[in-house]
């Protein structure tokens, strides 16, 4: 009898322990970001809830996340008109937190002898959906440049990275050439621009920090709007100040909000916010000000949910830009 009732204590407290399971998915730019945090959470927490964290891209995550079936979504870019609709049919509602920010870095083959720096312009020459099957060279996008074969490598369809590129880049989201080699997983671009002396790529810059000796990094000379009418390359300063235009960008964090009445989605979140900016840096990325994750605090406190920005597209804020936003939400 001992035994029996020992066991089933066992089994009790085994059930209890799967019951604290967190469950992520969306972004893999946000990816090391949440990766990070959850390990040390799991420490933090010693065993008491297990935190899975899935990598759908952007927007293969938003899928799960208005479906309820996913806590906290990563997110490196903002949640759609199209995405909030869903959310709404479910009835999920939720929270939006800036966590950190980062840059879509270009980058060719570093056999590449011939360019160090882009413009907007040349790249929407190469991207846009009149090239395909015809910009098929270097040449045909600048004339001063060699007849190499051009070999692209891009995000998917799935990717927030896809989203915000051909936004910012071709100037309409989810437009782009299709007769390019797609892939959710930005580690795949990197080998593959590495594989052709004729790649061009585009992935987030803590991936291209991370393969600096596998890729070259170009400047970008971001066009009319842009701070900057040379070419800049992305680093932590040209992001905070504006001038990597218009390829700078926010990330998030979206959390359910009936997920957070469970205490181990509200004390993980908390841990999120509170370790975000350590994170994010230890990850290549860039932190927000102290400032902004107070905000976040904020709005979890006082249960401001929904988005700030409407749906609608954004290109090239500025980390002020965002915080003005965040404090009159």
């Amino acid at each position: 009898m001992k035994i029996v009732l020992s066991s089933l204590l066992v089994l009790a407290s085994l059930s209890a322990k799967a019951e604290n399971l967190i469950k992520i998915d969306g972004s893999s730019t946000v990816f090391p970001i949440t990766e990070a945090v959850s390990e040390e959470f799991q420490t933090f927490s010693k065993g008491a809830t297990k935190v899975t964290v899935g990598v759908s891209g952007t927007g293969g995550g938003f899928k799960k996340f208005c479906r309820g079936e996913t806590d906290v979504q990563d997110a490196s870019r903002p949640i759609t008109k199209e995405e909030m609709a869903a959310c709404r049919t479910s009835k999920i509602t939720y929270f939006e937190l800036p966590i950190a920010f980062d840059a879509i870095a270009i980058v060719v083959n570093p056999k590449n002898n011939w360019v160090t720096e882009i413009t907007t312009e040349e790249l929407k020459k190469m991207w846009e959906p009149a090239a395909q099957g015809k910009i098929m060279t270097w040449k045909q996008v600048n004339a001063k440049w060699p007849d190499e074969k051009l070999t692209l490598f891009g995000a998917s369809t799935d990717n927030g990275t896809f989203d915000y590129f051909t936004e910012a880049i071709v100037e309409k989201a989810k437009s782009s050439r299709g007769d390019y080699t797609a892939s959710v997983d930005h580690n795949t671009r990197v080998m593959g621009v590495n594989s052709a002396k004729g790649a061009l790529g585009y992935i987030p810059y803590a991936y291209y920090i991370s393969n600096k000796d596998k890729l070259k990094l170009l400047g970008v000379v971001g066009g009319a709007k842009a701070p900057s009418k040379k070419a800049v390359l992305p680093n932590e300063q040209t992001v905070i100040s504006g001038n990597y235009f218009p390829l700078s960008r926010p990330i998030f964090i979206y959390v359910n909000q009936a997920s957070m009445k469970k205490p181990e989605v509200k004390q993980y979140v908390e841990f999120y916010i509170e370790k975000a900016g350590e994170m994010a840096k230890q990850v290549q990325y860039i932190p927000l000000p102290a400032k902004a994750y107070t905000t976040a605090k904020e709005h979890l406190k006082k249960q401001k949910l929904g988005t700030v920005f409407g749906g609608e597209a954004q290109v090239g804020l500025t980390i002020d830009q965002i915080l003005k936003k965040e404090a009159t939400f």
